[in-house]
């Protein structure tokens, strides 16, 4: 997990209980995976004894900060940061300990100390003390500005962005002197706004604190970790289904995985390098993303959410039966067929269906079958199910049970699926 840490940072640790903080950015009601790797951070710290302080960017959400990102941020308003705030809290709430004693984890949120901020007062007090030259040598400034130069963009870096660093640093100093924190956290694309933090409160207080950044999490090929082809995973069940989150997990590189799984799990060393060893001997049976799925989304989610993803990933690799699709809840089934096509029929015409043939070929509008013709051969061949079921003729008629009172799912050959609502 580790990438860099300022000299001095290991003997602060060695030497008692640190305080030790990361701050989030309430951009979106939900944390996404990419937010949780450095959650993982402060999780660790606890679990060595140490102090975790999450800080919810009341203030600074409202800037937006310029690293790792080439354009500029949309500002988003006061209700609706207050809104992403409370989303936020609420997950964080599920990763650390809040009431452990000496070492029990706080929340805080830097609009409590900025609020009364006056503009000027900020300048005098805060802005005299870093040099413009100490902040434009920062990479995350100089990255977007040589890309301006470069034509790589078309909006250069605003005063807005440009003064993140200087705020994200004053936090520093405002936690050091009112909560005993020595230590900021964060992955390694910000690396240049904590060492700001650790040099005003040099400069402001004379005192000595601390860096210490993770690797930044990515893909194989170098792109940002954390997206899937719908966009961001969520940690919130209702932006990103327990089920796709699974399966994001299970879908995962050997090489992802088994770097990944270091970071993201709470696993023992040996039982880690036991699982990638087994992983090694059989890959086919995806052993290192099967564990990893299974840490991840129980911690995120349940252990309930975890055995309905398991249930729903053997629909679709044929391993399920009709048991198993009775026992998903309407929320995972939907999840699970969201991407194949889907046809309505009202309950009248579907209970006047003769056959199995006539329900998959004009009564849904031929979008399973185009002829009535093709829907009697395909199940002579014994080529169609449903609900798990193989239809045993064209003429069969219609006795199936709805799943949740209103679905079929119809299988035509290996891979195609159909989900059938009736309303």
């Amino acid at each position: 997990m580790l990438h860099d840490f300022m000299p001095g940072t290991e003997e602060q640790l060695a030497s008692g209980m640190t305080t030790g903080y990361i701050g989030f950015d309430p951009t979106a009601e939900s944390l996404h995976i990419g937010n949780l790797a450095t959650i993982m951070l402060l999780v660790q710290l606890q679990r060595a004894g140490h102090k975790p302080v999450a800080l919810v960017g009341g203030a600074t959400g409202m800037i937006g900060d310029p690293s790792g990102k080439s354009a500029e941020r949309n500002l988003l308003s006061e209700d609706t940061l207050r809104a992403n705030q409370e989303g936020i809290k609420r997950q964080l709430e599920k990763f650390l300990n809040f009431d452990s004693g000496e070492n029990s984890a706080e929340i805080v949120n830097n609009y409590d100390w900025f609020k009364e901020f006056s503009f000027l007062g900020f300048l005098r007090e805060v802005g005299k003390h870093l040099t413009v030259n100490y902040m434009m040598a920062k990479d995350s400034v100089k990255k977007r500005i040589t890309a301006d130069e470069e034509g790589d963009r078309t909006e250069g870096l605003s005063f807005t962005e440009f003064s993140y660093q200087l705020i994200q640093g004053y936090d520093f100093y405002h936690l050091y002197k009112h909560k005993n924190v020595r230590l900021q956290m964060g992955a390694s694309d910000q690396w240049g706004n904590i060492t700001s933090g650790t040099e005003l409160i040099r400069r402001m207080d004379g005192g000595k604190a601390f860096a210490l950044v993770g690797k930044l999490v990515t893909k194989s090929d170098g792109t940002k970790f954390g997206k899937s082809e719908g966009g961001n995973v969520w940690l919130d069940p209702n932006m990103t289904s327990p089920y796709k989150f699974y399966q994001f997990w299970l879908n995962l590189s050997d090489e992802e995985a088994e770097k990944l799984i270091k970071v993201y799990t709470l696993l023992p060393k040996e039982e880690i390098e036991a699982i990638t060893e087994e992983h090694k001997q059989a890959p086919h049976l995806r052993v290192l993303q099967k564990a990893l799925a299974k840490d991840v989304t129980i911690r995120v989610h349940s252990e309930e959410e975890y055995r309905a993803a398991v249930d729903a990933s053997e629909i679709l690799f044929g391993k399920g039966d009709l048991e198993t699709l009775q026992g998903l809840r309407e929320d995972v089934l939907l999840s699970v067929f969201e991407g194949v096509p889907q046809v309505q029929i009202d309950r009248a015409t579907y209970n006047q269906v003769p056959t199995v043939s006539d329900l998959l070929s004009e009564v849904t509008g031929g979008q399973v079958f185009g002829s009535k013709g093709e829907a009697k051969k395909m199940i002579k061949n014994g080529g169609v199910s449903i609900n798990r079921q193989k239809v045993q003729g064209p003429d069969e008629p219609i006795a199936f049970d709805l799943l949740q009172q209103k679905y079929l799912v119809v299988q035509k050959g290996k891979k195609n699926y159909f989900l059938i609502s009736v309303i």
